[in-house]
């Protein structure tokens, strides 16, 4: 038997694997590729030197097409060795398709719901801090510290259903955040892995919420959520069932207003995990939570009250909706007509007037102004003439409102020119005569700027600054 025909024998008895010929065939592409650049060369050489620049590329394109058919050619079948990763969902009309998707969601969240530890486990694992060798340390308030080796120990007693907790990693940020060089407290890292088990039961309540199970909440989703979690919060007992429908929908406007920046209608379930709105919320369940603290929370029922009796206070004709000049009575009725004017020009109105939800929004731009949220808002408002960046023409147009406030107040009227370069001189923008929204929110001094041009009150608490911050010393 010849060498050819031991060859053949064996190929056909050990017969190349999918991964081979595939290499196989890419050789025998590249090779004809060599093979054509070869010739395009040759060509090039055998040619006449006076060839023309446009020759020599009209040359090279019909080189490179064939060259890159070839290459499409050799792969038309590439495309069906890509996984699938993309899933249309089902129409309102696929009611099977629609129930599948349900059920199939339902027994996921199922399934990662019963991975999580239940307060047996928590303090199953709380007796094993207690029992380990850890060792007291004095300079901690006599608090158990455990190094490395204990805590794997620790993990190892557990059981597989706490390894997800105790990484290398988590003792490395554990022990980086408190400074112990080698140990970690133990009611830090329980602390954590309470934390940790907290945040994925609320992401798979949350989750709940998502119809669509995209990882996100639209204004119903988020209204729903907080209606239904509602009952469980001590210090909204007592909350009347005719304004529960305000408070609802005046506790998710927060959410909406601040992380939904593009206006979209919906939030993404990470960031109202990442965000301190839910725990304001669930700080709600105390009992004897303090008033103070109350009025400081947006989703208290004094906070909601409030806000609701200012819209009801403003709505003078009582037709649940306010006009420009019933909205002009806000606060210390210092708002300019320049900016009110900008207000019903860019957001949405009904026959000029102003719903709740707008109203709502409006309230958190002018109560949160140090936040980039809320300095976007106003931004949006001021730039009157949509350039992104507000010069002196737009400044001027803005605080000669100021000025006549301040006439009819008996006041002298400022000098724009000085005003104006005090803005710019606090701000300090990239470019000398234009100040952006980044230039606001990087200077961190924003929210002084937008005050001096939306409300006299706002420019007089700036121009009466130092007297201000001294009056607490001469009480």
């Amino acid at each position: 038997m010849s060498e050819k025909d031991v060859k053949d024998e064996d190929a056909v008895s050990n017969p190349p694997s999918e991964e081979q010929s595939a290499n196989v065939e890419e050789i025998k592409v590249n090779n004809m590729l060599k093979d054509r650049l070869r010739k395009y060369i040759k060509k090039l050489d055998d040619t006449n030197t006076s060839i023309t620049k446009e020759e020599s590329k009209k040359l090279e394109v019909e080189t490179f097409k064939q060259l890159y058919k070839l290459r499409i050619d050799g792969n038309e079948e590439s495309y069906k060795k890509i996984p699938k990763f993309y899933y249309k969902l089902p129409r309102p009309d696929e009611v099977l398709s629609q129930k599948l998707r349900e059920e199939a969601r339902a027994q996921f969240l199922q399934k990662k719901s019963k991975e999580l530890l239940d307060n047996s486990e928590l303090k199953h694992l709380w007796g094993l801090l207690e029992k380990s060798n850890g060792s007291y340390s004095m300079a901690n308030n006599d608090e158990l510290t455990i190094d490395y080796f204990q805590f794997k120990k620790i993990r190892d007693d557990a059981g597989p259903k706490y390894r997800p907790y105790f990484t290398a990693e988590v003792f490395g940020r554990l022990q980086a955040a408190e400074g112990n060089v080698g140990r970690v407290r133990g009611v830090s890292l329980f602390n954590y892995i309470m934390r940790r088990v907290w945040l994925q039961q609320t992401r798979i309540g949350l989750s709940l919420y998502d119809v669509t199970g995209q990882g996100y909440l639209t204004e119903h989703d988020l209204e729903s959520y907080i209606a239904e979690l509602v009952p469980s919060l001590a210090a909204l007992d007592g909350l009347d069932s005719s304004f529960s429908s305000f408070y609802v929908c005046t506790a998710a406007r927060k959410f909406l207003f601040f992380l939904d920046p593009l206006r979209v209608g919906r939030v993404r379930i990470r960031d109202v995990l990442s965000c301190s709105f839910l725990d304001d919320l669930l700080e709600l369940r105390e009992e004897d939570l303090p008033m103070e603290l109350q009025e400081q929370n947006w989703f208290s029922a004094a906070s909601a009250l409030r806000v609701y009796g200012q819209y009801l206070n403003l709505d003078r004709d009582h037709n649940g909706m306010l006009s420009i000049n019933e909205l002009a009575g806000y606060g210390s009725g210092t708002l300019t007509r320049a900016f009110l004017e900008r207000v019903f020009q860019q957001c949405l109105t009904y026959d000029g007037e102003m719903d709740y939800k707008t109203y709502l929004e409006l309230v958190l731009a002018l109560e949160n102004r140090r936040q980039p949220a809320a300095l976007a808002y106003l931004f949006r408002l001021l730039d009157i003439n949509s350039q992104g960046y507000l010069d002196k023409f737009t400044l001027n147009y803005f605080f000669k409102a100021i000025q006549e406030q301040m006439v009819a107040h008996g006041a002298e009227p400022v000098n724009f020119e000085d005003v104006k370069d005090e803005i710019f001189d606090m701000i300090r923008p990239e470019h000398p005569s234009r100040i952006t929204l980044q230039d606001l929110v990087r200077s961190g001094h924003g929210h002084t700027a937008v005050s001096i041009l939306l409300e006299l009150h706002g420019f007089w608490a700036y121009e009466n600054r130092e007297a201000l911050a001294a009056a607490p010393d001469h009480s």
